[in-house]
């Protein structure tokens, strides 16, 4: 293990002497972006105090740059761990710059004097968050958003190896959560910092970490890189959802499909057309048919979860009998058919009929 950055070598953290999580073993390398996900309540910031000497360990060390964490003098840990908990801090009578500039207070001497080199810093920090125009601002008057990214700008200030946050992305709107994961992802890939952080949104999860750490239950539920993580499967057991689906291809919570009476909608889609029409119909709470997609098609992926049933073909294969003619009873038995802008080419020319049989029977909907 001496080649990871920063080690958590058979770690037990939790309350007043009390295990909450058992024997963690996880290596970082420098410059990795490490998210911790799982459900509420589940320990996900007790980890992080503890590694951020917090809380005191239960059992197990961490090692940080080939030395153990309780090693570190708190100056020395502060030059070299930045970080942002949840907690909210209310600092009387300072302006979000001086809150800034509390992050250069390692590099000061005894008075805490900034030179015109550390002023610079903390500029460079707020630009950085977009949040100079707020530098001369009461802290405690400014918004939770507002803060947050200010608080990141102290983070930034401290030039840190390390930096570890507690959901960073709470309190922000989706510009600004999406601004804060882009610097994030540019200190770690362009100046080799390291993060490790939590996060609720795993749609974002899962296109920014490097690896992912599930928390659940008194051990570890899994670690792994996105793509181990980020299945329909995994997902459902590590949050026990019942109530709706994680899409893997989207990265998105559906909810689930509409249930109840014998659908009444038969949607013929293809190439994403059908994905609209697909989550208008979930909207309204109304069953529907889809098909005929083939197993490769976007729209198949989003209507597996979402539609009643979905009438398929193999991929690149002409559409065959059993399809054909359950297509064609779909349109017998519906309402409704609604040409979502379905594309035909050689293979699936049969489309051509079943549009056919629903605009006779005076049932064809065309999507403009």
């Amino acid at each position: 293990m001496s080649n990871y950055y920063f080690h958590m070598d058979q770690l037990t953290v939790g309350y007043n002497g009390q295990p909450l999580i058992k024997d963690i073993e996880i290596g970082i390398r420098q410059g990795e972006i490490v998210t911790l996900i799982g459900p509420n309540g589940a320990g996900k910031s007790t980890i992080l105090k503890s590694i951020t000497r917090q809380l005191s360990l239960i059992g197990g060390k961490v090692q940080f740059a080939e030395k153990e964490l309780r090693s570190y003098s708190y100056k020395e840990l502060s030059s070299k761990m930045a970080v942002v908990l949840t907690e909210r801090m209310r600092p009387e009578l300072m302006t979000c710059h001086d809150v800034v500039a509390t992050g250069r207070y390692p590099y000061t001497g005894r008075l805490g004097i900034l030179s015109p080199e550390d002023e610079r810093i903390v500029d460079e920090s707020m630009r950085a968050v977009h949040a100079e125009e707020i530098g001369s601002r009461d802290f405690n008057a400014i918004s939770d958003g507002q803060k947050q990214r200010v608080l990141l700008a102290r983070a930034i200030c401290q030039e840190p190896e390390i930096i570890i946050l507690d959901e960073p992305t709470s309190f922000l709107d989706v510009r600004h959560k999406l601004e804060l994961l882009a610097i994030l992802r540019n200190m770690a890939k362009q100046k080799g910092i390291t993060v490790i952080m939590s996060l609720h949104e795993i749609d974002l999860a899962m296109k920014i970490s490097d690896k992912i750490v599930c928390v659940k239950g008194d051990h570890i539920f899994r670690y792994g890189e996105p793509e181990e993580i980020f299945e329909e499967s995994m997902i459902r057991e590590l949050y026990e959802i019942d109530n709706g689906f994680f899409d893997p291809l989207f990265g998105s919570i559906e909810l689930p499909a509409p249930a109840g009476e014998i659908p009444k909608v038969f949607v013929l889609s293809s190439c994403g057309t059908g994905i609209p029409v697909f989550r208008r119909l979930q909207r309204q709470n109304e069953p529907f048919i889809a098909g005929i997609l083939y197993t490769n098609d976007v729209d198949y992926q989003l209507a597996r979860l979402l539609a009643a049933e979905v009438i398929t073909e193999k991929p690149f294969m002409p559409v065959g009998d059993a399809a054909f003619n359950r297509a064609m009873k779909a349109v017998e038995q519906c309402d409704r058919v609604i040409d979502a802008g379905i594309t035909i080419g050689e293979s699936n020319t049969r489309i051509k009929e079943v549009l056919e049989a629903a605009r006779e029977a005076g049932k064809l909907e065309r999507m403009e």
